[in-house]
């Protein structure tokens, strides 16, 4: 196989140019433009106020089930949102912010690669302009006040044993998933067990992405629950008097962060929720600035459809009153050959049988997108280099067999010249009219809820509730949530909740253990399986492979 180079060095070798031109192309005046450096910057997200005009079309990238290195959703994001710029539309990307987390431990940066990548890629990948940090310094600001109000004498009678609000860091560390506080003496605080999340995963992220304006950011913020009384009350945010201060922290962070593709389109790269557990979209605000200003909007959902399309459909555009205008799948030989039953260390190598075994579970998501939610629909098949020529063509002919539309996409090698025939083929289908609905309605009792998405999404045949998420279902419609979207939190690797079971299953039971709510998010999250809101390193992290030079040139990032 020839070399190829580093997505960092090829982002490091690329022009950016300022971002004040880049400003220029999305139609963004400097009254609105808050400057972070020569090529990154915040946009003031009053500019909504003062646009008028119709919004343009909202594209969704997703993909099918991944292996655990990912697809290339955002890189054919990128790619597809520089292809349309070659064909000579106005367009912009829209996506989430990587977290460090995952940057130091499986899967390195995510800033796209190859040549369809958002740069400057070091900046994106590490601090960038600080979103993620403010996020965890006013979700640990509640965390403070709420036992220091305990301590100080507990005026609102929480019980230290139902406290649900826990503290949160950006980085995979499985040590702080349990830790006892308050330990040393009485001026130490009240001990108790605690525990931390990753950033991504706090609930204050969902509530940024999903906020419309600062006021609404403080609504939800004040509506956080942190726990529960005595009496079994909930206790919330607006309770301890936190929501101002809060809000005070993440006054920019609700601002969308602008920066450019390797081939100069606009993009807002805003934002991150965890994708297993809560919704995984960049911002809604971040979203309705892009479709305001330009006619394309190209954005992503996480990890594959089941759950990142899923969860953008029902809950984000429900919430935002989004409607897209089509649906792109990636797909990806080594995915359909792991859902076909390959072992992930030899997914390199050409296997016909099993990439057949594997299009089940593409196929079920195209139904999915095409026969539920009624959206137009085009599988993009992502080329990474030690893909074959058969493997590619036994793709297109199934999915051109079973009427599904289908595009080469070449972007990691070719940047937007590799996604023509892709952005071609979205021109074609977002011209299409639709009739976008919901896989269920939110007036439905809470368990007909999961169970529509178990049996029309994931395809399972029933749901199993243990005794815990039974009483907690029965106190959510006690204390009003019973009308919320529901956010499943279950394995990427599967349609089931049992990350072993590739493919495209069938009669499956799926079984929720928990159920809690996201009062500020505004939804209830459904756990399945064994998710972990606060993921640990592998044996041998990325973090190992990165370094800084003495000019401060950063290698290793992927």
């Amino acid at each position: 196989m020839a070399d190829y180079k580093t997505d960092i060095e090829i982002a490091q070798e690329s022009e950016m140019l300022p971002i004040t031109e880049i400003a220029k192309v999305a139609g963004i005046d400097d009254k609105y433009l808050e400057q972070y450096g020569k090529y990154k910057a915040k946009v003031d997200y009053n500019i909504l106020k003062d646009m008028k005009g119709k919004d343009g079309k909202l594209v969704l990238v997703t993909a099918i089930n991944p292996t655990p290195a990912g697809e290339g959703k955002t890189t054919t994001t990128v790619g597809l949102s520089d292809g349309l710029k070659r064909l000579g539309k106005n367009v912009m990307v829209a996506l989430r912010e990587p977290s460090l987390g995952p940057v130091f431990g499986i899967k390195g940066g995510a800033a796209g690669g190859g040549y369809a990548q958002v740069v400057p890629m070091e900046d994106i990948n590490l601090h960038f302009t600080g979103d993620f940090h403010a996020i965890g310094a006013a979700n640990n600001l509640l965390a403070a006040m709420l036992d220091n109000h305990i301590y100080q004498g507990n005026a609102l009678n929480i019980d230290p044993r139902r406290i649900t609000w826990r503290r949160c860091v950006d980085m995979n560390d499985r040590q702080l998933r349990f830790v006892v506080d308050g330990i040393g003496g009485r001026v130490n605080g009240v001990p108790r067990e605690d525990g931390y999340d990753i950033t991504v995963a706090s609930e204050i992220m969902a509530v940024l992405c999903l906020a419309s304006d600062i006021t609404d950011l403080k609504e939800r913020l004040g509506k956080l629950i942190v726990g529960y009384t005595y009496k079994e009350e909930p206790v919330t945010a607006h309770d301890l008097h936190a929501e101002g201060a809060m809000a005070a922290l993440l006054k920019d962070a609700l601002k969308p962060n602008l920066v450019q593709t390797l081939e100069h389109t606009p993009a807002f790269v805003h934002g991150g929720p965890f994708a297993n557990i809560a919704h995984g979209c960049n911002s809604v605000t971040a979203t309705r600035v892009a479709l305001r200003l330009l006619d394309y909007t190209i954005t992503e959902a996480g990890f594959g459809a089941d759950l990142g399309a899923e969860k953008f459909l029902d809950i984000k555009c429900r919430m935002a009153g989004l409607k897209p205008s089509c649906v792109v799948l990636v797909a990806t030989a080594r995915a359909l050959k792991y859902n076909g039953g390959v072992p992930k260390g030899e997914t390199g190598t050409e296997n016909l049988d099993a990439l057949e075994k594997g299009l089940p579970n593409l196929l079920k998501h195209i139904s999915n997108i095409t026969q539920v939610y009624k959206l137009p629909c085009v599988v993009a098949i992502n080329r990474f280099p030690q893909d074959t020529e058969a493997e590619l063509a036994l793709i297109r002919n199934k999915c051109k067999e079973l009427g599904a539309n289908v595009a080469l996409s070449e972007v990691w090698a070719k940047g937007g010249e590799g996604a023509l025939e892709l952005a071609n083929e979205v021109v074609r289908l977002c011209e299409e009219e639709n009739d976008f609905t919901f896989s269920y309605q939110l007036d439905r009792p809470i368990k007909e809820k999961i169970e529509a998405i178990v049996t029309r999404i994931y395809g399972g045949k029933d749901v199993s509730y243990t005794s815990a998420a039974d009483k907690q279902i029965a106190q959510m419609e006690k204390l009003g949530f019973d009308k919320l979207p529901i956010c499943m939190a279950k394995t990427q690797y599967s349609l089931t909740d049992d990350p072993t079971k590739l493919g495209a299953p069938k009669d499956f039971t799926v079984t929720v253990r928990n159920v809690k709510v996201s009062a500020g998010a505004g939804f209830l999250v459904a756990l399945t399986g064994d998710i972990m809101t606060m993921p640990g390193l592998p044996k041998a992290p990325a973090a190992e492979r990165i370094d800084v030079d003495e000019n401060g040139v950063i290698s290793g990032l992927f």
